[in-house]
């Protein structure tokens, strides 16, 4: 099918005529694009490579059907112009791709070095900590910092504030229901937050790999800074968000005014106070 044209404008003359239709035209165009990668100035691509471009061209190419006009070019060298512009913006942005994903792994095999532990933690089974002499005080501690405790921690800690382990389980898991909406809006945030660190590598690697003084340099130079001034803006809002519990959802859960927490939770800060002096 392919040979019995010598040129694209062959195919766009049928089309015209209606020997052909819409698919068809798309189709051995198509074909004619991937047979003649030479004519195209793409010979030295490899034929994977070439195969993922012209399906990654095919939305264009149907788009510039629609688009060509005859004004002193015919559709031959047009498709020609077309398809050596897009084979370049394909490979920058190739390029690119693979310098976010270098950067990304890279970063990744950084902080596996630093976070996991040479060796594996070995826990041993540890006693119920003694009754506290000020079980609601401590108590109101725990809540306070609920997000931190473990199962063993509440298992351990349960005792000392005079509490069966399924109480102390279910008080927390109704403070986690009252800080349900809150505690997912950190979350979010911090994985925000987090995807934003690596957007600013990733803009830092590709400004360092254009060439100096380039627009490409210069536009990723914009976008770096956009993107380090946006991740300050999110760090400082991560900052002011509490993830403790506050005194009125503890004082919910415990069944008592908030003005009686707050007193305990006062008289916890004078005493540290002066123990610290």
């Amino acid at each position: 099918m392919v040979e019995q044209f010598q040129s694209l404008n062959n195919l766009l003359g049928e089309y015209r005529q209606g020997l052909i239709d819409r698919k068809e035209l798309e189709g051995r165009i198509f074909s004619y694009i991937r047979k003649h990668s030479r004519r195209f100035s793409l010979a030295r691509w490899k034929e994977d490579a070439y195969d993922d471009f012209i399906s990654w061209f095919y939305p264009r190419m149907s788009r510039a059907i629609d688009r060509y006009r005859d004004r002193g070019s015919n559709f031959d060298a047009y498709m020609i112009a077309m398809i050596r512009l897009s084979a370049k913006e394909y490979g920058i942005r190739k390029k690119e791709h693979r310098i976010i994903e270098k950067t990304w792994w890279d970063t990744k095999a950084k902080e596996a070095e630093v976070c996991e532990p040479a060796e594996p933690d070995y826990f041993e089974e540890k006693p119920d900590l003694p009754k506290v002499p000020n079980p609601r005080q401590v108590l109101i501690l725990l809540l306070k910092s609920y997000h931190y405790l473990s199962e063993s921690h509440v298992a351990r800690l349960a005792p000392a504030v005079g509490l069966t382990k399924e109480k102390l389980v279910s008080m927390i898991d109704e403070l986690r229901t009252l800080r349900l909406q809150r505690d997912e809006a950190v979350r979010a945030l911090r994985e925000r937050t987090h995807m934003q660190f690596y957007r600013c590598l990733a803009f830092e690697k590709r400004m360092l790999q254009a060439p100096a003084h380039s627009a490409h340099r210069l536009k990723m130079t914009k976008c770096l800074e956009t993107a380090q001034k946006r991740l300050a803006s999110m760090r400082r809002r991560l900052a002011s968000m509490r993830i403790e519990a506050s005194n009125e959802q503890i004082a919910q859960v415990l069944g008592v005014k908030k003005g009686t927490v707050d007193s305990n939770l006062h008289a916890v800060k004078q005493k540290n106070q002066i123990e610290t002096r």
